[in-house]
């Protein structure tokens, strides 16, 4: 089992990974359109990823699920990954990071 504080550094880790995912409908990072809320490490091999999509109805939302799963067990192989889809509360552009706004052109 890890410290509190390694626990952070690996999920500050996990979040700098999400950075790489990239939603091809708008080509910015998950992170910065603010479609992740929340990454839990237990201290042992099991991470939680809470995160919405743009809108329930969502074409990609599967497959940008899977980049999420992928891209972290890319650099954590021993790591069981759980994806928890939320649409409460439901995404807005307010969500969208100053980064995010300035690729976009918000």
């Amino acid at each position: 089992m890890k410290t509190p504080e390694e626990i952070k550094i690996v999920e500050s880790q996990i979040w700098n990974i999400l950075k790489f995912v990239i939603d091809p409908e708008v080509e910015v990072n998950i992170v910065d359109m603010g479609l992740i809320y929340k990454v839990e490490y237990d201290g042992d091999k099991k991470v939680s990823i809470t995160m919405t999509l743009s809108t329930p109805a969502c074409p990609i939302g599967d497959a940008i699920v899977l980049s999420v799963k992928e891209a972290v067990i890319a650099k954590f192989t021993e790591f069981e990954v759980d994806v928890d889809l939320t649409f409460d509360p439901p995404w807005s552009p307010e969500m969208v990071s100053e980064e995010g706004k300035l690729l976009l052109g918000m």
